[in-house]
C-alpha cells in the first residue's frame, strides 16, 4: 500500500494532532465499552470506570512504543478477549485483586514467549504461520467483527431493530467512501473523523425531530452523557480524577488465598495463549500495510513485550487487558498515515481527556449505529488485507486450498472447543474461540498438506526438469 506518511514521518503539527484525533475516535468507542460491560457484570456493585480504561489504554500504548522502538504504529486498547474470564472471576467473588491477577498473569504469558523468542529467534514464526495461514485468519478477524458493525448499525446498540439507526450508519459509511475516493488533500486523510460528524448531525436531526414529535423511534441519539456530566454543575463537570482499578482494589482489601490465585491463572493464562494468535495476525497484516516485516524489525519478542507489559499497565489503570486494535490498523490503512507520532499523541490525547469530563460525555453521546457504519469500513479493510496476503498464494493447488478453506469455514461457522462447566456461569471452564479454533485447525490442514512433496509439486518439478533439458539439448 502506497503510504502518504511512513513510519518514521513528521507530518506538520496541526496535521499530527488530526491523525491523532482520528485513531481515538476509532478506539474509544470499544475502548469504553469494555469496563460499562465489565460493570454490568457485577450489576454496578463493582465500577470499573471507562475514563480510567481510557486513560490505561494511552499508558499501555506508550509502553508498547518504548518497547517497539516507535517503529509499529497500532494503538492498544482495552480486550474483548478476556470478557468471559473476567465475568469468571467477578462471579467467583475474586473483586478487583482478581481481575488485576488475571490480566498481570496474561501479560506475563507475553514477558515468557518473548525471552523465549529472544532466545531463539522469529525464524519459526514464517514458517509455522506462512501467508496461506496469516491470509486468511486476518480475513477472518475483519469479517468476525463485522457482526459488531452491523449490529450496531440496525438496533443502536440495543435489542430494537431501527431503520434510522441503518440510516444513519449507512450515512457515516457512505461519507468516508466519498471523502476517501472524492476528497482533495486534507480531507482525504481524516475520512474517519468526517464521516462520523456527518453520521452525528444526522442523528442528531432525527432525534430532536423524535423529541419535539414524541417519537421514541426517531431517538438515536442519547444526551444523558450530558445529563450526568452538566445535571449538576461542579468542578468535575469539567475535571475529574479518573476511578483507577488499583486504588479501589487496596480500599478493598485482600481477599485471595492460594487455591483462588491458581484459579485465576488457570482461567486466564490458556485466553493469553491463544490472543497470541491474534497478536501475530495484526502485526502480520500491519507488516502489509506498511510493507515492512515487524516480526523482525523491532521484532516479535519487542511487539510481544510491549503489548504484555502495556495490558498490564491498563489492568492497574482501568481493569481492562489491552492488546493491539483491529480498529486502529484499519484506521492506518484508511488514511495511509504510519507515523507513530501520530500514535504517540493519540495516547497522550486519551491520557489528558481521561480527566476531561465534557470530551468523555461527547464520546460516550456518539450513538452505536453512527460508531457502526464507521466499523463497515475498518472491519472492511482488515479482512482486505488478509486477501491481499492470499495473492501470494496459489489457491490453485490443493494443499492451499484446502488449508484456507478449513480455516475460513470454522472461523466463520463460529466453531468453538468447549472443555467442562463453570459451575457459576454456567457456560464453559474453558473456551478455545472460534478464531483460535479455526487457526489450530488450519495449523494442522497446512503440517498434513504441505508436509514433504506434494504429488502436485513432485508434476511440477518433472515438467520444469523437462522444460529445462530441452532447453540444454538446443
Amino acid at each position: 500500500m502506497k503510504l502518504i506518511y511512513g513510519i518514521d514521518a513528521k507530518p506538520p503539527f496541526g496535521k499530527t494532532l488530526v491523525f491523532a484525533f482520528q485513531q481515538m475516535i476509532s478506539i474509544m468507542a470499544a475502548t469504553l465499552l469494555v469496563p460499562m460491560l465489565m460493570t454490568g457484570m457485577t450489576k454496578g456493585e463493582l465500577p470499573f470506570s471507562p475514563a480510567a480504561a481510557l486513560l490505561g489504554a494511552g499508558m499501555g500504548t506508550i509502553v508498547y512504543l518504548l518497547f517497539t522502538k516507535r517503529k509499529s504504529p497500532v494503538f492498544l486498547g482495552s480486550s474483548f478477549t478476556f470478557l468471559g474470564a473476567y465475568g469468571a472471576v467477578l462471579a467467583n467473588g475474586y473483586g478487583y485483586w482478581g481481575v488485576i491477577l488475571g490480566i498481570a498473569f496474561a501479560g506475563l504469558v507475553y514477558v515468557v514467549l518473548a525471552v523465549l523468542i529472544k532466545f531463539l529467534g522469529s525464524g519459526w514464526v514464517n514458517k509455522l504461520m506462512p501467508a496461506v495461514i496469516v491470509g486468511p485468519i486476518v480475513t477472518l478477524i475483519g469479517l468476525s467483527l463485522s457482526g459488531t458493525a452491523t449490529g450496531w448499525m440496525s438496533t443502536n446498540g440495543g435489542e430494537t431493530y431501527n431503520l434510522i439507526g441503518i440510516l444513519c450508519g449507512l450515512a457515516t459509511f457512505i461519507t468516508i467512501v466519498i471523502v476517501s475516493t472524492k476528497g482533495k488533500k486534507m480531507l482525504k486523510l481524516i475520512p474517519f473523523i468526517v464521516g462520523i460528524g456527518a453520521g452525528y448531525v444526522l442523528a442528531l436531526l432525527f432525534t430532536v425531530v423524535g423529541i419535539v414529535a414524541e417519537v421514541e423511534y426517531l431517538q438515536v441519539l442519547s444526551f444523558q452523557p450530558f445529563i450526568d456530566t452538566f445535571g449538576t454543575i461542579t468542578f468535575e463537570s469539567f475535571l475529574q480524577l479518573p476511578s483507577f482499578t488499583l486504588v479501589n482494589a487496596i480500599k478493598g482489601g485482600w481477599n485471595l488465598d492460594g487455591s483462588a490465585i491458581g484459579n485465576i491463572a488457570l482461567t486466564f493464562i490458556p485466553i493469553a495463549i491463544v490472543e497470541l494468535a491474534q497478536h501475530i495476525a495484526d502485526h502480520k497484516n500491519l507488516s502489509s500495510i506498511v510493507e515492512k516485516d515487524l516480526i523482525t524489525d523491532p521484532g516479535l519478542h519487542n511487539t510481544l513485550l510491549g503489548d504484555g507489559i502495556g495490558s498490564i499497565v491498563g489492568g492497574l489503570f482501568g481493569g481492562a487487558a489491552n492488546t493491539t486494535y483491529g480498529e486502529s490498523i484499519g484506521c492506518v490503512a484508511l488514511s495511509k498515515n504510519a507515523s507513530t507520532i501520530s500514535i504517540l499523541f493519540a495516547a497522550f490525547g486519551c491520557i489528558v481527556i481521561a480527566f476531561f469530563s465534557p470530551f468523555v460525555a461527547l464520546i460516550n453521546s456518539i450513538p452505536k449505529c453512527v460508531m457502526g457504519g464507521a466499523c463497515v469500513a475498518m472491519y472492511g479493510f482488515i479482512a482486505v488485507s488478509g486477501l491481499q496476503m492470499l495473492k501470494q498464494v496459489d489457491l490453485s493447488k490443493n494443499n492451499n486450498l484446502f488449508v484456507v478453506a478449513s480455516i475460513l469455514v470454522v472461523g466463520i461457522g463460529g466453531l468453538t472447543i468447549d472443555i467442562g462447566t463453570n459451575k457459576i456461569t454456567g457456560g464453559p471452564l474453558f473456551q478455545l474461540t472460534s478464531l483460535a479454533t479455526a487457526l489450530v485447525v488450519g495449523l494442522i490442514v497446512n503440517a498434513i498438506a504441505n508436509s514433504g512433496k506434494s504429488e502436485e509439486l513432485e508434476g511440477d518439478e518433472e515438467v520444469v526438469g523437462a522444460a529445462r533439458t530441452e532447453e540444454t539439448a538446443e
